[in-house]
């Protein structure tokens, strides 16, 4: 099929280009200038504002390019402002980190605009084919950026395995897309749901389906395809995990929501039932596991899993008040998980120590600002009011009970008291733990600036979460 790229579709993909163009340029500049690594930082970080800026302004309107292929405005924008945000937050605490490292490569900065694109890319899919560009794309970034410790044997090992699991994954959801073209005649992702009537008694559609769901069920680190999550978030470089672990998730849920909610959950009740005890047992595995972890790392790995289980419920819900849950969740769990672990990677050393739960005794009396944004996020994890945590589980429960799933949400809530244990436990380390803390790294003012951005973001989101609210019923 003849597609040609109009300078009409690059203008109203506006954000995605603006990455796109950052991201070679950062390439190119790389691969003529030595040292260069100050000026990618700062082409990187504009480049992610002015997306965000052009985003901003077409949020209220939507259409499709290439073809109809891509989405624009609306749906993809306000994830495409997440995307960006996360990744200019990464950018911000990584000046410092990877510095303290020995890990400043030039293609630190490219791999994660590329990402970012991927991320972008999926949000913005019509079709299924445009989903595993952006997928592919993003994953490969990851698997290059979890490996960038080259002379760190834990940061190898958590290379490799997401690549070796990342690979056998992506091989259920491109033959789930086989299928279910097989079955429809079309990858385009309108046109299959049109079809629900027809062929959601196929068995090859719905096998089809399902391989697309495990496909995605991996990359939101979810049971039981979440084997990877403890080894890789640990391995990898603490400011890739924090972008992994919010922007990855995000985007892998803006792809399930883009495929499956409301109309597929409806259409075919086997997937829902299998989404729903995949949403229970990640929030009860991840949450009890969690529970005997000493590695902070570790932990928020194993948290990332229960949280997987909590969006999840939302999309089960099946109805406007799950899906608008969904997408509040996201933001406060991409502000209050980056911000968990900026301040691990502030406070880790060189040699990668001061990751463990001992480490941080007494922190408040010797760095209070860290230690009090570190006790804001582990509130807002837990799902403590006014906090925008407590909002983004609130809404994705009522929208389960109201779905019929109240079983799910009771879960939801007896799993989230569970894990008060060990984000309390971390808390209750840092202001009543006499031992000292022995940690004396450096804070520049980009550091702390990237903490304070999403700390006021969960207050005001959380006092006020009618902002969000009110922005998603603007493009919904």
């Amino acid at each position: 099929m003849h597609m040609p790229i109009t300078l009409q579709d690059m203008v109203v993909t506006g954000p995605l280009t603006i990455v796109s163009i950052a991201s070679l340029v950062v390439v190119t500049i790389q691969s003529i200038k030595d040292k260069s690594e100050e000026i990618n930082l700062w082409i990187s970080i504009l480049g992610l504002l002015a997306a965000v800026g052009v985003a901003s302004t077409t949020l209220g309107t939507t259409g499709k390019a290439y073809a109809e292929m891509v989405r624009t405005g609306g749906f993809a924008d306000f994830f495409g402002i997440v995307f960006c945000l996360a990744g200019l937050i990464t950018l911000m605490l990584s000046k410092s980190y990877i510095q303290r490292q020995g890990i400043e490569h030039g293609e630190f900065y490219s791999l994660l605009l590329l990402a970012v694109v991927g991320m972008m890319l999926m949000a913005a899919a019509a079709d299924l084919i445009v989903l595993f560009l952006g997928l592919e794309l993003m994953s490969v970034s990851f698997y290059i950026m979890a490996g960038l410790q080259r002379k760190r044997l834990a940061s190898n090992e958590a290379a490799l395995k997401y690549f070796l699991l990342g690979a056998f994954a992506t091989g259920f959801l491109l033959y789930g897309i086989a299928l279910m073209y097989g079955a429809t005649s079309t990858t385009n992702i309108e046109s299959i749901t049109s079809r629900l009537s027809v062929v959601s008694e196929s068995t090859t559609f719905v096998i089809g389906v399902g391989l697309l769901f495990v496909g995605l069920v991996f990359k939101i680190a979810a049971v039981p395809f979440h084997m990877w999550v403890p080894d890789v978030y640990e391995g990898a470089p603490t400011t890739v995990s924090a972008f992994m672990s919010t922007g990855g998730k995000a985007a892998a849920f803006s792809a399930v929501l883009l495929i499956f909610a409301p109309t597929m959950v409806e259409a075919i009740p086997s997937i829902r039932e299998i989404m729903a005890l995949v949403a229970a047992l990640s929030m009860v595995l991840g949450n009890v596991i969690a529970i005997s972890q000493n590695n902070i790392k570790r932990m928020l790995a194993y948290s990332s899993i229960a949280h997987a289980g909590y969006i999840l419920t939302g999309v089960v819900a099946g109805n406007a008040y799950g899906y608008n849950g969904v997408l509040f969740y996201l933001v406060a769990y991409t502000a209050m998980n980056v911000g968990a672990f900026g301040v691990l990677s502030m406070l880790e050393s060189s040699d990668g120590q001061n990751l463990t739960f001992d480490d941080y005794a007494g922190l408040s009396a010797k760095k209070p600002v860290l230690a009090g944004l570190m006790a804001l996020f582990m509130f807002s994890l837990t799902g403590i009011p006014p906090f925008a945590g407590f909002f983004g589980k609130y809404y994705v429960f009522a929208g389960a009970i109201q779905g019929g799933y109240t079983w799910l949400a009771i879960v939801g809530v007896l799993m989230s008291v569970v894990s008060a244990y060990y984000y309390l436990r971390l808390v209750v380390l840092m202001y009543f733990k006499d031992q000292p803390s022995l940690m004396e790294m450096p804070s520049t003012r980009l550091d702390v600036a990237a903490l304070v951005i999403p700390a006021i973001a969960l207050v005001v989101f959380g006092v006020f979460p009618s902002t969000i609210l009110d922005l998603i019923a603007y493009f919904a």
